[in-house]
């Protein structure tokens, strides 16, 4: 499917958005939502902790009327608990700026593969100060090609972590801004 009259609206307050957001992530994670760290709870609590840490912003795609895709980050700091939870030692420059840190990023899957992610990443990243951005995928995921996609978008990979004991193994990764 083709984005016909796509739009994105962009969110610094949780509360306009909350509803959309908790409903696609369910949407686009259904077929995890069996596995706790994937649950819609995690994920609520998860948001809800995110959505108050500097910097919040979210991205929200519409055709029409309908939500499709979305993207929320946050800004992190030199000594944010995300750079210490990577397990390989990090290059000094990389965690000495403040960096926007890509917490999620889903597409409804009607409209994957037709540049609805890309649009709603770029249009958050654009709207930035932050001289660089980081993100975590998971390397499994859609048999490495999410990763792959990173990559194709200007990303590098930085390390492993594991956000919380229950997790999948990230892979962190790193580009720089505009």
């Amino acid at each position: 499917m083709t984005a016909r009259t796509f739009e994105l609206r962009h969110f610094h307050d949780i509360e306009p958005a909350w509803d959309t957001l908790i409903e696609l992530y369910a949407d686009v994670r259904a077929d995890r939502l069996h596995d706790p760290h994937y649950s819609v709870e995690r994920y609520a609590e998860r948001l809800a902790r995110h959505a108050h840490e500097p910097g919040w912003e979210a991205v929200i795609g519409y055709d029409g009327d309908e939500a499709v895709g979305y993207a929320y980050a946050n800004t992190v700091e030199q000594d944010d608990r995300y750079w210490k939870r990577i397990t390989s030692p990090l290059a000094e420059p990389v965690t000495s700026v403040a960096t926007l840190a890509l917490k999620e990023l889903g597409v409804r899957v009607p409209w994957r593969k037709t540049g609805v992610s890309k649009a709603i990443h770029d249009s958050l990243l654009t709207a930035r100060g932050e001289p660089q951005a980081t993100l975590m995928v998971n390397p499994e995921a859609g048999d490495g090609k999410v990763h792959d996609l990173y990559v194709s978008w200007g990303y590098q990979d930085l390390g492993v972590s594991r956000p919380s004991p229950d997790s999948p193994v990230l892979t962190d990764m790193v580009r720089a801004l505009p």
